[in-house]
């Protein structure tokens, strides 16, 4: 289990992206890898308003919610984490916005699709160069005193960033959502500010480079060269590590099949032992 704010929530998320990202989905294959990840013990469930294969919003939060909603009681036990600030454009181009305005507007309608009382846990999706980004902080603690949103999160950014986020938010801000994996550790500094403050890291991509890992260089073979060793798939030792290295970090792997979900949560029983891990965190160097 790990902390997100004032909860305790699984120490795996699911990135629900994928269970409508390509055009041809099976609608009925992502209720399945729900139902599994529910089954599974999985509590966090993230979403965002711009995820799905056309421009239309909401996709993909309509999806997480039928899928969630056929199992009794679901919504109730989970944590939904939804974003907003990425808008679709022209042939499914992705687009930003992160005035205070549009935000405010996104946050309610994803309230909407979404059937919840409050959401959860709502993300600011990616800093908006043309909007300060203070302004867009102020847009999120005017969510969370209006009671549209219960706790607040940000995600794609730097540590200057996350220090206005702070500085903003207070104790309404539990998450930072920033992309880390084997071999991309850019976010290191943000995810140790994280640790510093007490605040949740959402490792989105964690799995990057571990479905393919060949011509990936020396972090992606030392995870492979484990994982044959260990008798499991390079993406459990990945996820493995990560919750190992630092006790805010919750990574969020996508799944569209049940298998990906059972794989993933065997993560959390693998422990690596100390020359594992510093192999591990020696083949970024």
């Amino acid at each position: 289990m790990r902390r997100l704010g004032d909860l305790e929530i699984s120490a795996l998320g699911m990135g629900s992206m994928t269970i409508t990202q390509v055009p041809d989905f099976d609608v009925e294959r992502g209720i399945r890898t729900v139902q599994t990840a529910l089954d599974a013990g999985i509590t966090l469930f993230d979403t965002a308003d711009s995820y799905g294969p056309t421009s239309e919003l909401g996709v993909n939060e309509r999806a997480l919610v039928r899928a969630l909603g056929s199992r009794p009681g679901a919504l109730e036990r989970v944590v939904i984490a939804t974003k907003g600030g990425h808008t679709r454009g022209p042939n499914a181009s992705w687009w930003i916005d992160g005035s205070p305005e549009y935000l405010a507007r996104a946050a309610r309608a994803s309230l909407g699709r979404l059937g919840l009382d409050s959401i959860p846990l709502y993300q600011h999706h990616r800093p908006d160069v043309r909007v300060p980004f203070a302004e867009s902080m102020g847009a999120l603690r005017g969510l969370v005193d209006d009671g549209i949103v219960q706790r607040v999160g940000v995600s794609n950014v730097d540590t200057a960033q996350l220090g206005v986020a702070i500085a903003v938010l207070g104790d309404a801000l539990v998450s930072v959502q920033n992309e880390y994996s084997p071999v991309e550790r850019s976010s290191l500094p943000v995810l140790r500010m994280c640790e510093a403050h007490g605040i949740a890291f959402l490792a989105w991509g964690p799995l990057g480079g571990m479905r393919a890992a060949k011509g990936l260089g020396e972090a992606a073979g030392a995870f492979a060269d484990v994982a044959r060793a260990r008798g499991v798939s390079p993406q459990r030792v990945a996820l493995a590590w990560m919750l190992q290295s630092s006790p805010n970090v919750i990574p969020i792997p996508g799944a569209s099949r049940p298998e990906s979900v059972l794989d993933s949560v065997a993560a959390t029983t693998l422990e690596l032992d100390a020359d594992e891990l510093a192999r591990l965190e020696g083949s970024a160097q």
